[in-house]
């Protein structure tokens, strides 16, 4: 059982691998859960499908700086362990693993993993560099950590996608499962950075999940994509929405886009609602 408080805290490489031994010694099971940390639902869903799944769950906490741009939030991304590591406790969690920037990165650090292909559009252009940054860090965890399996939210359609290629493409044994998306009584879905917008932009980020499942069934009968994508541009806007970076019915694998949903595919959208960008995805077949 984990500590009530929350689970035991480890920030070195060496110490996350000793508990693993340990875990491995007695025929155990770990299931990692990546995050940065100021945890809500979502994440929290992530932790119990691991202790669904049978398995010892590592909780991950870091703020990973490569994955940010010169112009985002780095700085002013929340941070509050003590209070995710109670969340964790009450999913029980068993371990939560919280480096420091120097022991993730240590000096001399010159490695970069990048997807091609998966990353280069949707949000790829709008975030240079980031999924790089992703890319590199999970890779990091799942070394490290060495699971059987680890758990990513459908939220971040487009990362999950690229930790999927990632792990394939290196011959990581770790599994990736999906998990979807959790999303609050009006449809938003749950993100850390939902706690940006204020009351008035809240209210009216709930066109964004409306929209894109009505879109998602007008396209599950194969029409062409044109005309329903402007809708939902046309409704964002109208919405109160500032800046729409895409609007794209996707090839649910390789992301590539279709001009109609004649296979498994993805209405994947990403845009800003003051100083707050948010991103959405709605399965289509």
């Amino acid at each position: 059982m984990s500590d009530p408080g929350g689970p035991d805290v480890v920030r070195r490489v060496a110490d996350l691998r000793a508990r693993v031994v340990l875990w491995r010694k007695a025929g155990e099971r770990v299931g990692l859960v990546p995050t940065m940390g100021s945890l809500h639902e979502g994440h929290l869903t992530l932790v119990r499908a691991a202790k669904k799944d049978g398995t010892r769950a590592v909780a991950t906490l870091f703020v990973n700086p490569t994955q940010f741009g010169p112009n985002e939030d780095l700085a002013a991304y929340p941070r509050d362990e003590s209070a995710d590591r109670r969340l964790l406790g009450e999913a029980r969690a068993d371990l939560l693993f919280a480096p420091d920037v120097g022991e993730m990165y240590p000096q001399g650090f010159a490695t970069t993993i990048t997807v091609a292909g998966l990353t280069e559009h949707l949000c790829g252009p709008h975030r240079p560099g980031h999924f790089a940054g992703v890319a590199t860090v999970v890779c990091k965890l799942l070394n490290q950590a060495g699971a059987d399996r680890a758990y990513f939210g459908e939220k971040d359609f487009q990362q999950l996608q690229v930790i999927r290629r990632m792990a394939r493409d290196l011959d990581i044994a770790t599994e990736i499962v999906g998990v979807p998306t959790v999303r609050d009584s009006d449809g938003l879905a749950l993100s850390s950075r939902n706690r940006y917008l204020s009351p008035a932009e809240r209210s009216q980020a709930a066109a964004f999940p409306r929209l894109l499942r009505e879109a998602a069934a007008a396209l599950a009968d194969g029409r062409e994509a044109a005309a329903e994508l402007e809708k939902v541009r046309e409704g964002l806007t109208a919405a109160g929405f500032r800046k729409i970076d895409y609007v794209t019915l996707a090839d649910s694998e390789a992301l590539q886009p279709l001009a109609r949903a004649a296979r498994p595919s993805r209405l994947v959208a990403a845009a800003w609602l003051g100083r707050t960008r948010l991103i959405d995805n709605w399965p289509v077949l």
